[in-house]
């Protein structure tokens, strides 16, 4: 009864919590060494994971690739702004954008800017094809972009301190 309205309202123990941050760390572990990372034994373990997982708060599991290793050396964001907001435009350009493999993340933003385009390239001469393919999915006001010079904080971690328990 207690996960039922746990799942309801979205509280997570401290167990749950360190069995997430045990998983953001290293996904690939046993059951038996995320279970001893949170402090319980494996069948408990393996039911929280499994909850999680059917409550949607684990969306999935996978592997982390190096985007050097695989000649994606340059990172960069596109900023966008539109004439045009209805539905139909967003659905277009939304669903052209997201056919963009370079393309790993495309956010709708409050303020000058209407969207932030996140991109992975292995050159300038690539990101000049991705704009080409881009300016080809709809009508745009105005497109620029920067280029990632360093990273200096990456992580894929959420935080759990917002989590009510």
């Amino acid at each position: 009864m207690f996960y039922v309205m746990a799942a309801m309202e979205n509280i997570l123990d401290q167990i749950d919590r360190k069995i997430l941050a045990t998983l953001q760390q290293d996904a690939s572990g046993t059951v038996a060494e995320i279970a001893e990372r949170a402090g319980v034994s494996q069948t408990p373990c393996w039911r929280r994971i499994k909850r999680l997982e059917d409550e949607g708060v684990i969306r999935k599991r996978v592997a982390l690739l190096d985007p050097n290793r695989l000649n994606l050396g340059l990172t960069g964001f596109i900023l966008i702004r539109t004439a045009t907001h209805s539905e139909e435009w967003l659905r277009k350009f939304a669903d052209g954008v997201c056919r963009i493999p370079e393309v790993i993340e495309l956010h709708r933003m409050s303020g000058d800017i209407d969207y932030l385009i996140k991109f992975m390239v292995d050159s300038i001469a690539g990101y000049d094809a991705l704009y080409k393919r881009l300016i080809k999915v709809a009508e745009l006001s105005d497109v620029s972009a920067g280029f990632s010079m360093e990273c200096l904080k990456y992580t894929t971690e959420l935080p759990l301190d917002y989590v009510r328990s």
